[in-house]
């Protein structure tokens, strides 16, 4: 895909405004400019979304996880023996190391290709191999193996469904709502990976609203609500009256579901600090989209309805994603946002090998996002990469036919999503002052990091790491 960096060219704009404090008077008083989307600084956001006492975040864990880290680095014995593979280049075929042909990579993919081919000798060789060199406590290619090892035995072995529930059983009751929110924040304070998409969905949201006195928001997401502080005060400082607003989370996991009780009550006090009139309503019956009803979603005839996927249609089944998209259009919105990762894991799924080079592929782009966005002891780094790891299993040790519990994780390409979603809408292109927005969030981060479009299918923003397109946003309408 060829992509060039966004341009936009304008006479003239007025300042954003900033997100101080939240004070009466300054939240009531009207602003004549653009209302900026952009999130608070973490410290601001973490004031606003905690309770008034911050309590640690698992010290002794924290404690553990850095010396583990610090101990793995400097005396774990594969890490010198990585470095000599790939230093000497090659696996059995004895192919020399290239330039950003990692050792992880090639005797990954060897791997898949073995187990592809059904050829046992050379599995057992290759995992045994893989399992010596591999490390969640080291460099990235060392995590890349330990990760798709495990997915790679599970393939190996058939054991996908059942790791994939272990896995999943285990972070459900790690699980808590203070934990995940403040990784989620962590997250947003050292990488644009979530926030861009928030900050662009958000955005087109408010504009698609304007001057409506009854909204409702339809949020099909695992973000814990963390998208909509920002768009709450934008609303509540609107130039017109403070509209009423309905927000509807619909929720299909488990580890989503146990926390939305401290969520709602979180909402509600927030939405009361900002003299917003404020509805939540929870819909966690479904096992899955393919379920939810327009009937289920209580929409009224005055409401103006906005539905804001993040992360949401790559767990439809993919047989099912045309019903679930023309179910959003019946519901009449004014607006429909869609953010999605950049890979194809839809139309690969029944070949092994390409599904496992795609999905190496993304999650390379990934972990390096992360090491270079973290500290090298990061307990919130590990914990993300270890989120990975359920997601790998799914995607290449669990086959979704057969599966008829919970969601799948099929993602696909902007341009995919384009080709599906034209068919029953239409593309909402980002207006100045939104692009504006994003480029002004990108700005808070790292370099490497860029807002990019398409040449000739102008459907949605890119955010690109190194010039590769990672994260899909875009807009539609009936």
């Amino acid at each position: 895909m060829k992509l060039s960096s966004a341009k936009v060219s304008k006479e003239s704009k007025g300042s954003s405004p900033s997100h101080g404090g939240h004070h009466k008077n300054s939240l009531h008083s009207k602003r004549p400019s653009h209302l900026s989307v952009l999130p608070l600084r973490p410290v601001d956001q973490l004031e606003q979304w905690s309770s008034s006492t911050v309590d640690m975040y698992n010290s002794n864990n924290n404690h553990r996880g850095h010396q583990q880290q610090q101990q793995a680095q400097t005396s774990h014995t594969s890490t010198s023996r990585s470095s000599d593979y790939s230093a000497g280049g090659g696996g059995d075929n004895g192919e020399a190391s290239g330039a950003g042909d990692k050792w992880a990579s090639r005797l990954l993919k060897e791997c898949a290709r073995a187990i592809s081919d059904k050829d046992s000798s050379k599995i057992h060789h290759l995992l045994w191999m893989l399992n010596e060199l591999a490390s969640p406590y080291g460099d990235c290619d060392q995590k890349l193996a330990s990760y798709f090892l495990q997915a790679l035995f599970c393939k190996a072995t058939e054991s996908g469904r059942r790791c994939f529930k272990t896995l999943t059983s285990a972070a459900e009751k790690s699980h808590s709502f203070d934990s995940a929110r403040k990784l989620i924040l962590k997250f947003q304070e050292v990488s644009p990976w979530t926030s861009f998409g928030h900050v662009a969905a958000n955005g087109a949201i408010l504009e698609a609203l304007d001057g409506e006195s009854k909204l409702h928001i339809i949020d099909i997401s695992n973000t814990l609500c963390t998208q909509w502080p920002t768009l709450f005060e934008a609303l509540a400082t609107r130039n017109d009256d403070t509209p009423h607003l309905k927000l509807t989370v619909v929720i299909t996991a488990n580890i989503v579901r146990s926390v939305m009780k401290e969520i709602s009550q979180r909402m509600e006090k927030f939405a009361r600090l900002m003299g917003l009139p404020f509805e939540f309503n929870v819909i966690s019956g479904p096992n899955h989209l393919g379920e939810l009803t327009k009937e289920a979603l209580g929409v009224l005839e005055d409401e103006a309805v906005a539905v804001n996927c993040i992360g949401a249609l790559r767990r439809v089944s993919v047989k099912e994603r045309a019903s679930v998209i023309q179910m959003f259009r019946s519901l009449g919105p004014k607006v429909v946002t869609v953010v999605e990762e950049e890979a194809d894991f839809s139309t690969t799924r029944h070949d092994f090998v390409k599904c496992f080079e795609e999905c190496l592929k993304f999650y390379t782009s990934y972990f390096e996002t992360l090491e270079e966005s973290f500290t090298a002891t990061s307990n919130e780094k590990l914990m993300l990469e270890r989120e990975c790891s359920r997601s790998i299993v799914r995607v290449l040790a669990c086959d979704e036919d057969q599966d008829s519990e919970g969601e799948c994780e099929r993602r696909e390409r902007g341009t995919q999503w384009s080709e599906r979603l034209n068919e029953a809408l239409l593309p909402v292109g980002f207006s100045d002052d939104v692009v504006d927005d994003v480029k002004a969030l990108l700005k808070r981060y790292k370099a490497g990091w860029a807002l990019a479009q398409q040449h000739q299918n102008e459907t949605g923003l890119y955010l690109t790491w190194k010039e590769e397109p990672v994260v899909w946003v875009s807009a539609w309408k009936p």
